[in-house]
């Protein structure tokens, strides 16, 4: 195994989409909170270092991925390390694709019975359409990339010309785009742990600062932008539903490893799913990492188990 007995893991971080410094920060806590009497870390960024990883693949046992959205989240690391013959934690091409698709992941989500919120999607601008989805769905909306993290290049219109605008910005990050019914409601957050049989781990209530209009880029990564109450404060009963929701977003989008599915509380207590991250945010003040912690298992246990059921789900 590896080097001295040791396991080998390739870390895999920074990458070319725009959550590269998050993607960074993660990797660097993974670093410090890893057993160096257990495991060997080498180091990759894909942005570079792709021929490196093929060359080194034979001494490799395991990567680590800590990249967030395109070209690391969507499945295209997890097809190259298949290739390669190197287990990962985490979701394979499938999952991986199918959740970073927020298109795709909410057609499931709907037909495994879970409420979501009414949307369409765009390829382009026009008065007349911007008119019709206002008139089908109504203002204010929420406008966002089908394929990105992070709610990046995500904005909520009022107006017709912010609907314009909003689609027109978000046609800069990716060439589809959701437009959606606005809920207003309590921010909640699920973190799911396991392969074939998840379990669902403590639920987190997200406040974003008073500055903030929704759980932005700057509410998630500025420090005390947003509060997180964990576990949230919502009653056994909406505990439970969201807790299973969790559980079942999962598995309809074919997850392994661990998830966070994000979800709104509407004033009529229906909780709507919202999207699925399948590459969390991993320093220790991350929400997954929180919840974990909340759960029993603090950061080291929890990149320990991580591996494990990488592991697990390649049959090693």
């Amino acid at each position: 195994m590896g080097v001295n007995g040791k396991m080998c893991i390739a870390l895999l971080a920074g990458g070319k989409s725009g959550e590269r410094e998050v993607s960074l920060s993660g990797a660097a806590v993974f670093e410090e909170a890893l057993d160096t009497d257990k495991y060997l870390i080498r180091k990759y960024d894909p942005a570079f270092d792709l021929a490196k990883l093929a060359q080194d693949s034979g001494e490799i046992d395991f990567a680590f991925i800590l990249l967030h959205g395109l070209f690391g989240e969507d499945g295209s690391v997890q097809g190259m390390l298949d290739l390669l013959g190197i287990p990962y934690q985490g979701s394979g091409i499938i999952g991986s694709a199918v959740a970073m698709d927020k298109n795709l992941a909410k057609v499931l989500y709907r037909l495994e019975g879970m409420p979501v919120a009414d949307w369409q999607v765009f390829t382009a601008a026009d008065d007349r359409a911007c008119g019709e989805i206002i008139e089908r769905l109504g203002l204010p909306m929420v406008i966002k990339p089908v394929r990105d993290g992070s709610s990046l290049g995500l904005s909520i219109a009022r107006t017709q010309e912010q609907v314009h605008q909003g689609i027109d910005h978000a046609l800069k990050n990716d060439h589809r785009v959701m437009v959606e019914k606005y809920i207003a409601g309590r921010e909640i957050t699920v973190s799911v742990l396991g392969n074939d049989n998840p379990e669902a781990m403590p639920v987190i209530e997200i406040v974003p600062g008073d500055e903030y209009e929704f759980f932005d880029y700057n509410a998630k990564y500025l420090p005390g932008a947003s509060k997180e109450i964990c576990p949230a404060d919502i009653g056994p009963e909406q505990t439970r539903i969201a807790q299973d929701y969790g559980i079942r977003a999962h598995k309809v989008l074919q997850l392994k490893g661990y998830s966070r599915t994000d979800m709104i509380i509407a004033p009529d207590n229906t909780i709507y799913l919202l999207e699925t991250n399948t590459i969390p945010g991993m320093t220790r003040t991350s929400l997954l990492p929180q919840s974990a912690a909340a759960h029993g298992l603090a950061y080291p246990a929890l990149l320990e188990r991580l591996i494990e059921l990488g592991l697990e789900a390649k049959g090693r």
